[in-house]
């Protein structure tokens, strides 16, 4: 079964849909349709076959740059972030995974410092690299991150999900990395005007198919001309939903969820006070959700 993205309603933690970049290309554009705002309820932090809940997560600046709680990160997670070239971009690594083992900690009840990580098998060859998992294995629930440019996405639901999230390319990336699509995802990326509007189409494009390749559990070790992921949903891969995800206008995002498409995929920012080490002083501000968790 394979579900359009134009199906879907996102439910915001503000009653606002984050900006969503839409591709300007009227024949990708046909299956997707703005998210319809909803007052949200309360973040509740459990998993059910009918949600999905989307958490997006900034890149931090200022006292929360300085200040997040590197101390709950495992070794080879500091490792990681400290390698980065660009500090912008070991600070984003740094907040997706203080963020991730926040949230994964309230769903599990579980300090975020204890939370441990491990690998199912690969879907392809058996070997212990395909998705992401809580070890042990919790009751059912599932987890994806992703992080680009300056904003984080972390997806949790109780089936397989995968999510993606990419900062709109240059034209040169645009080029380069088209050559490895779907010729149909090629031949409509062709169709539309270089610049801007294919660069959005690009986006749209590989963040489904990311997000899918990792929700299979494969990554990009399936090649990614394989799947269609393109305008027509009907020729999506059976058996998943692909979701275009609201984010903010300079990325692009999408959510893959195996099954029928879910009732509510609910899409929520975490706020940068809520990764710091220590809370500020009007700490009600930063955990006004059950078990310590972010504001709704």
């Amino acid at each position: 079964m394979t579900t359009s993205p134009s199906s879907r309603t996102y439910e915001t933690e503000d009653g606002e849909p984050p900006e969503s970049p839409l591709p300007a290309s009227p024949s990708a554009a046909a299956a997707i349709r703005t998210p319809t705002a909803v007052a949200a309820g309360p973040a509740v932090f459990g998993v059910g076959a009918d949600r999905v809940d989307l958490w997006l997560v900034h890149r931090p600046d200022g006292a929360v740059a300085d200040s997040l709680a590197r101390t709950e990160l495992d070794a080879r997670e500091r490792t990681r972030a400290d390698a980065f070239v660009r500090r912008s971009d070991g600070l984003l690594y740094t907040a997706a995974h203080v963020a991730l083992r926040r949230l994964i900690g309230c769903y599990t009840a579980t300090r975020p410092e204890e939370v441990r990580f491990t690998r199912e098998p690969c879907p392809t060859c058996g070997e212990a690299h395909g998705r992401p998992a809580v070890a042990p294995t919790p009751p059912p629930l599932h987890f994806s991150l992703s992080h680009s440019g300056d904003l984080a996405l972390v997806g949790v639901a109780a089936r397989p999900v995968g999510v993606d999230v990419e900062k709109l390319p240059g034209a040169e990336t645009v080029d380069l990395c088209s050559r490895a699509l779907h010729p149909d995802e090629r031949a409509e990326l062709a169709a539309v005007p270089a610049g801007e509007e294919r660069a959005r189409l690009f986006a749209r494009i590989w963040t489904r198919k990311e997000a899918y390749l990792k929700g299979l559990g494969t990554g990009l070790r399936r090649s990614p001309a394989e799947d269609y992921l393109g305008a027509d949903a009907a020729r999506h891969p059976a058996g998943w939903t692909v979701l275009d995800t609201p984010c903010d206008a300079g990325h692009a995002a999408s959510t893959a969820v195996y099954g029928a498409a879910p009732a509510v995929a609910r899409v929520r920012r975490v706020p940068g006070a809520w990764l710091l080490a220590e809370p500020p002083a009007d700490g009600a501000a930063v955990r006004t959700g059950p078990h310590g968790g972010p504001p709704p």
